[in-house]
């Protein structure tokens, strides 16, 4: 596997720092274990005009979120983002980085949400989680210094899942969205594609670890099937927002996640995808120590103006 540099060194202090296998120990030592290794060794965070927790009401319990703002003023654009972390881990400081980078580079509210995770809240509490989430900030934009007419959503990894599941589900029900912006997203239950044979030894997230995590997402293998836990078999993807796909290289979720920018392309939704090809999972959560997560960063800004009408 040809892994860039700067991306190696970060996988060698990983390696020595002898996390166990997160598959192999409870949930909840997993997610410790997540959030410490992205608070010691994802490097730099950038600075925003403002950060600050609240909660959101959820469909069974209130939902933790994090509102980050550029500046001062607004009304700004909002981009509603969801955490990857296979629907089993993640939170709002394991992707902290990730969701300021974003924010920066596209002059927007940030506000990423918390939701139900498996396997104590199984299929499909997390997509229940997500549209009641979305839904309250588009209707409480205002006061939260956003624009409601300029509303986008974007996740990486199992996040990315949820944000093509929420702009099917709102496709037709609203509220509308501008845009979707897909980071490796899980939008197949299909674990035999080629990519999950090449990459199934692959750091960051081997293919052992996808079949983990859909046996505790939606351990019932017949609903798998479903468009709300895999996009990518929705009956129709016509409609949908513009999107920008981005994948990593060196990832077993590399294959449908070309599926899915060739879907939504073959349906009429404008589309842009970007293959870092020496990146594996995960790397979108450090722009500030691997190059190529601030170029992915910086792509996703641009896109993201466009779509709110506010680049160049």
């Amino acid at each position: 596997m040809d892994i860039h540099p700067e991306l190696s060194s970060l996988l060698s202090t990983l390696a020595n720092a002898d996390y166990p296998d997160q598959t192999k120990v409870p949930p909840s030592e997993a997610r410790v274990i997540t959030d410490d290794r992205a608070k010691r060794f994802y490097g730099p965070y950038d600075e925003v005009h403002s950060v600050r927790d609240f909660e959101i009401p959820g469909p069974t319990r209130s939902l933790a979120a994090r509102i980050y703002k550029p500046s001062a003023g607004g009304p700004h654009p909002i981009l509603v983002y969801y955490h990857g972390g296979g629907w089993v881990l993640g939170s709002l400081d394991s992707h902290d980085r990730g969701v300021r980078g974003l924010t920066v580079a596209a002059k927007c509210i940030s506000i990423s949400v918390e939701y139900r995770l498996a396997p104590e809240n199984p299929f499909p509490a997390a997509v229940s989680d997500c549209l009641s989430a979305l839904q309250w900030i588009v209707a409480n934009a205002e006061q939260l210094g956003g624009d409601p007419m300029r509303v986008a959503v974007g996740g990486d990894s199992a996040g990315g899942n949820l944000a093509a599941v929420i702009a099917l589900a709102t496709r037709d029900a609203g509220p509308d969205l501008t845009f979707q912006l897909l980071i490796y997203p899980v939008v197949d239950s299909d674990l035999n594609r080629p990519s999950y044979k090449t990459y199934a030894n692959a750091p960051m997230l081997p293919g052992h670890r996808m079949a983990y995590f859909w046996n505790q997402y939606v351990p019932d293998v017949e609903e798998r099937g479903n468009w709300q836990c895999a996009p990518l078999r929705a009956s129709s993807h016509s409609g949908l927002p513009p999107a920008l796909v981005i994948a990593a290289g060196i990832d077993p979720l590399v294959d449908e996640g070309k599926s899915y920018a060739h879907q939504l392309n073959s349906s009429g939704v404008p589309v842009e995808y970007r293959l870092f090809s020496r990146m594996t999972h995960a790397f979108f959560q450090a722009p500030g120590l691997l190059s190529d997560a601030r170029e992915a960063s910086n792509a996703a800004g641009v896109a993201l103006q466009k779509a709110f009408g506010t680049g160049n």
